[in-house]
């Protein structure tokens, strides 16, 4: 509604084209990381739901920073992700009336070739949300694993010039990627780049979670 965003040429070959050459060239771009030694954010809840006649639901509810706010009776807090807009105006995340923020959450529900859904998911972890759900999809679609394999699998997250990776993955894979000159944070937890949520709903009907 704010900035005319050119989706043919994004999503073009020629575009992707572009792009692995970039890739195969070596060439970087940069995109620095801010606040490097922020806690991993802890003010976001997902709900992945499949009821007995089929109905899903995939809802993340995102706090950033609560606004101390609950309406009686309610039960839950407001959000507060004003933060999020930027502060300078003229650019396409400046605030504006009527402006939606930018966000990662991204609540999924996935339809099989047969139109019914298959996979509903998502997570909380801030920035990483989008990383940590990728991968699941591509774990479950791309090389055939059930949901509780795909969401225990190790994850990495590249979305800065840093790259975060889950403890369990080896160091000698890390070590190659630092003596190329990337910068290696690894996690100490398992799961936290994107605590993905997930129900798998088999072709026999059966849930997997």
């Amino acid at each position: 509604a704010f900035v005319e965003v050119p989706l043919d040429e994004l999503l073009s070959k020629e575009a992707a084209a572009r792009v692995a050459d970039d890739i195969r060239a070596g060439r970087r771009h940069r995109v620095e990381r801010v606040n490097p030694g922020a806690p991993v954010p802890s003010d976001t809840t997902h709900l992945s739901v499949v009821d007995g006649d089929g109905n899903c639901v995939s809802m993340t509810h995102s706090l950033a920073m609560p606004s101390g706010v609950i309406t009686p009776g309610m039960g839950f807090f407001y959000n507060g992700c004003m933060g999020v807009f930027d502060p300078r105006p003229g650019r396409a995340g400046s605030i504006q009336p009527g402006k939606s923020r930018f966000t990662s959450s991204c609540p999924s529900i996935v339809f099989g070739k047969e139109g019914r859904p298959e996979i509903v998911l998502g997570a909380p972890g801030g920035t990483q949300i989008a990383m940590g759900v990728l991968q699941v999809l591509l774990n479950m679609i791309d090389h055939g694993m059930g949901m509780q394999e795909a969401v225990s699998a190790p994850r990495f997250s590249s979305t800065s010039n840093s790259i975060d990776v889950c403890n369990r993955i080896p160091r000698q894979v890390t070590r190659t990627l630092q003596a190329d000159g990337y910068e290696v944070f690894r996690n100490p937890y398992n799961y936290t780049i994107g605590w993905v949520h997930g129900v798998q709903i088999g072709a026999d009907g059966r849930l997997h979670g």
